[in-house]
């Protein structure tokens, strides 16, 4: 009986080692054929070569039809490097035009990984991107020569204008993070770097098609696989509508040059934005073909920075364009009315000097915008930052409340990529800043425009459509139409701040009167009622900078816009006849005889050389 036991007991311990060494078997080969892709590729890559094929990638047209940006062949030059044999390498250069050293170095850079992120030796690699026309032919003659590469046939973008480099932006080859947040993308891919081709990359790339080609043993490509019937064709990219007037960007981009600043202008009623100038620009042409590399590196070392968006990214003091707001909170606050007089002798306020210029005393709300005074919105602010009986720390975040309400402070949110934030301080800074011993009296320059505040020319341009629209505005955007999609409700919504309408009226009549009689006479146009305000902002780097809001008409105004140029004085030396010709051009189309000579004379000032501003 215990002979029988012990043969039961080893036929379970023999059973269950058979067991285990089945599973095992099991485990390994569901690894090696699911888990460990390297295998799969390596299977299908004996017999078949996956080739992507690319779509047509969106266009993109202006407010009024024009073609901005296209398509025109390009040509990868690719390979398996698994199924490359020995060629002569001095040939293929020849073909291409590419130095043996140069070969060399784009081959050590696609097979290292630290470079080309996702490289193998089973899938196709890129060693040439955008060869020409004239190579691809040449190299289509003698591939058989070079066995292993074949073409991949691409799109690159092609600019009608040489304008807008900065809203239109560039396509790229992707990098390792592209590929690690987007399993879209293969090595050697394109996508969208800057401007709409990255904030709407994912409308403009469509989707992308594969053929399927059989190979023999030697590798050779044989057709294809069941006459293509697994093969998926591309879908080609939405095409993007701008709110983008190319003729008033082109103009903007004249007027600018020899400048550094920015011009933006929008539509009130839509939040569509008209121009985004940012100066120096630079022709976006520059970033396609072979040399992409190299002029974007020149680019990036020029000293006037002109990938950096100013128009966005800017953070100025915006001086005087912040009175508007500054009137609005005061009268929402019932700290002033619009009758409401002080005093202005010499800038003195409670012993604290602020600066100003000649005008009456005392003087009331819309006759201070007028003339720009000063000292009239440091009382308010003043008054209401030290309101009896209140904490300042309390009174101050309810003033920066509103100030973000009016777009101040945080991103607006418009659908560009790298959009800045500007600057407005909260209590908690100052009490840090100032060890808790402040006042409204000792941060005053803030209700000027001054001190720690800072606004990109966005969020100036869009208060101006604010006052445009007497107390709201749709949050600016640049795209007005994606083929096939619904515009973002955020774009359609209109939003607006705790301020009551009669209030924007008030300060719209006080840009009014600017114009009429005032620091903004130069913005005057024949038959339009404008309104402007000028600002010359403090810069302690150098020479003031020339800024100016204003919109028109004064009644259902069509365009509102801000101009920002560095180191250029006044509001009224270049602010102001800049924006003037800006809605002139918008509003007729042309410039009035009258003022070609003010036009000229804006095209050709150099304010950087004027300003002293130097290579560093």
């Amino acid at each position: 009986m215990r002979k029988d036991y012990k043969l039961e007991r080893r036929k379970f311990v023999i059973g269950g080692f058979v067991v285990l060494i089945a599973a095992i078997f099991v485990a390994r080969l569901f690894a090696l054929q699911v888990g460990e892709g390297k295998y799969k590729e390596h299977a299908d890559s004996n017999a078949f070569l996956r080739r992507t094929v690319y779509p047509a990638r969106g266009l993109i047209y202006d407010r009024k039809g024009r073609l901005l940006v296209y398509n025109r062949p390009a040509y990868d030059v690719m390979l398996v490097p698994r199924d490359v044999k020995e060629f002569d390498t001095l040939a293929f250069c020849k073909v291409v035009r590419l130095s043996i050293e140069e070969f060399r170095e784009r081959w050590a850079a696609m097979k290292d990984v630290r470079k080309n992120p996702g490289y193998s030796d089973y899938t196709p690699q890129k060693l040439l991107s955008q060869i020409s026309e004239e190579e691809y032919g040449r190299l289509q003659e003698k591939l058989f020569e070079f066995p292993g590469l074949f073409v991949q046939k691409r799109t690159l973008r092609e600019y009608t204008y040489p304008n807008a480099g900065n809203v239109l932006g560039n396509i790229r080859d992707v990098s390792a993070a592209d590929l690690e947040n987007d399993r879209y993308y293969r090595p050697g891919d394109y996508t969208g770097d800057l401007g709409v081709e990255k904030s709407h990359e994912k409308h403009l790339r469509g989707v992308k098609g594969v053929e399927i080609l059989m190979k023999d043993a030697n590798g050779r490509v044989q057709g294809k696989f069941e006459d293509g019937r697994h093969d998926k064709a591309p879908v080609s990219g939405r095409n993007l509508t701008l709110s983008l007037d190319m003729e008033l960007q082109a103009y903007g981009e004249q007027l600018m040059q020899g400048k550094i600043g920015a011009i933006v202008a929008i539509e009130p009623e839509t939040g569509e934005v008209l121009a985004l100038v940012s100066s120096p620009g630079y022709d976006p042409s520059l970033l396609i073909g072979k040399q992409r590399g190299a002029h974007y590196a020149e680019l990036v070392q020029d000293p006037y920075k002109p990938l950096y968006d100013r128009a966005l990214q800017a953070g100025y003091p915006p001086g005087s364009t912040f009175k508007p707001t500054q009137g609005l909170i005061f009268l929402q606050e019932g700290v002033i009315t619009p009758s409401t007089m002080y005093p202005c002798y010499h800038g003195y306020i409670n012993g604290l000097r602020v600066g100003c210029h000649g005008h009456g005393s005392p003087i009331a709300l819309k006759p201070a915008l007028q003339t720009s005074c000063n000292a009239y919105f440091c009382w308010g602010f003043k008054n209401m930052i030290d309101k009896r009986g209140t904490k300042v720390t309390n009174q101050f975040d309810k003033w920066k409340d509103y100030m973000v309400q009016m777009g101040y402070g945080y991103k607006l949110g418009i659908d560009l990529p790298h959009e800045g934030r500007g600057f407005i301080p909260n209590s908690a800074f100052y009490d840090k800043a100032r060890k808790g011993k402040w006042s409204g009296n000792s941060i005053i320059s803030v209700s000027i425009g001054q001190g720690e505040v800072l606004a990109t020319p966005l969020q100036i341009a869009n208060l101006c459509a604010t006052v445009a629209n007497r107390g709201w505005f749709r949050t600016p955007h640049i795209v007005k139409e994606v083929e096939d999609t619904v515009l973002d409700a955020s774009f359609i919504e209109k939003r607006r701040p705790a301020i009551d309408r009669k209030h924007y009226e008030t300060i719209a009549e006080g840009m009014r009167m600017a114009v009429l009689g005032g620091t903004c006479r130069g913005a005057a146009l024949p038959g339009i009622e404008v309104c402007g305000k000028t600002g010359t902002a403090q810069n302690p780097h150098g020479k003031d900078h020339s800024a100016f809001i204003g919109f028109a008409p004064y009644h259902n105004p069509k365009i509102a816009v801000c101009v920002y140029v560095e180191n250029a004085g006044f509001g009224a030396t270049y602010g102001v006849p800049i924006g003037s010709l800006i809605m002139e051009k918008y509003l007729t189309g042309d410039i009035s005889p009258a003022r070609k000579g003010l036009e000229e004379r804006m095209m050709n000032a150099n304010t950087i050389i004027s300003s002293g501003v130097k290579k560093h």
